[in-house]
């Protein structure tokens, strides 16, 4: 997951004025942080397993409880072509409690659902209920590989590897329109890039997180 500072950030048919605000988002110098005008999403899949073994935060009952998480969405960031809008409102408003326990199926945690509407829901220009409801559209729309859903035992992996996985398993998807977040030793995020209309496509500022010859992706828990 989950952590929000561990980021390195990175609907829909809209009227012709509004899609003109769209399309000039990489002119950033006059549109920052403005809420709606960004250019494409960045979908961010936290391999759950690893931020348990690692995470001291103690907003961890929830994920690594019983439940065998696998997957999980980090967040759904708003992209420029280069650079990314954070906390487009501040203050944020106040998010819907019935939002919050909605999004724990995908999002296990109500620390890290409330964090990601004040620092990218925000700049997404949707309401609450929308942007979560994108959120929850954008996860539907990629493919976890099988031999990830629910692994038994820890895999060692290449990231070679698990991007081509993640390749094989949506039709689609382009070579450069995923990148890996990890450190040393495990996998941490899946970051897939996504048009404002949930499509795949190119990530355009795209800075490979995770160099290391071969990483662990520690098993689901709870079982």
């Amino acid at each position: 997951m989950i952590s929000g500072t561990s980021r390195k950030r990175w609907i829909i048919a809209c009227p012709v004025f509004a899609c003109l605000m769209v399309g000039s988002a990489a002119a950033q110098g006059r549109a920052q942080n403005q809420p709606g005008v960004f250019d494409y999403y960045v979908l961010s899949l936290s391999w759950s397993p690893s931020f348990c073994e690692t995470s001291r935060s103690g907003d961890k009952e929830l994920q690594c409880g019983s439940r065998p998480y696998s997957f999980v969405v980090h967040g759904l960031w708003p992209q420029y072509h280069k650079g990314f809008p954070e906390a487009c409102q501040v203050p944020a408003p106040r998010l819907d409690r019935r939002i919050v326990e909605r999004m724990l199926d995908l999002m296990p945690s109500r620390t890290l659902v409330l964090h990601e509407w004040d620092a990218h829901g925000t700049c997404s220009g949707l309401s609450q209920p929308d942007y979560f409801d994108t959120v929850r559209k954008a996860r539907a729309a990629v493919t976890i590989p099988p031999e990830y859903v629910e692994p038994q035992a820890p895999l060692t992996v290449t990231p070679r590897e698990v991007i081509d996985s993640f390749l094989k398993a949506n039709a689609g998807l382009p070579p450069d329109g995923i990148e890996l977040d990890c450190d040393r030793t495990r996998l941490r995020e899946v970051r897939i890039c996504l048009s404002r209309d949930l499509h795949f496509r190119a990530c355009t500022d795209n800075r490979n997180g995770c160099r290391a010859d071969k990483i662990v992706m520690p098993p689901v828990r709870g079982r």
